[in-house]
């Protein structure tokens, strides 16, 4: 009669993920839309840790891309703050 759960690995599974390339991969999505200024920089450096951890945990892919999204973030925020100078900066109205 054979036991079960014999086989030596008690359950126990190796994580494959590369949390940081996910992480920087979501930053950089994210920040094309909301908080651009913010979440650019920490694409770029979530996805440099990223690609470090890639020859043990995979992901260099996503953590290329976010480095690539983070520039991205960079650049349109760059982008947003020209056009705002060109039309006269910014404008702050209180009260009525």
């Amino acid at each position: 009669m054979a036991g079960y759960g014999t086989s030596g690995t008690h359950g126990h599974a190796q994580s494959r993920t590369n949390g940081l390339a996910i992480a920087g991969l979501v930053c950089g999505v994210v920040g094309v839309f909301l908080f651009n200024v913010i979440l650019g920089p920490l694409a770029i450096v979530f996805g440099a840790l990223g690609r470090k951890q890639a020859p043990v945990k995979g992901g260099a892919g996503m953590a290329k891309a976010a480095i690539i999204l983070g520039v991205v973030d960079l650049v349109i925020f760059a982008i947003l703050m020209m056009v705002a100078a060109s039309n006269g900066g910014f404008t702050w109205y209180v009260g009525g």
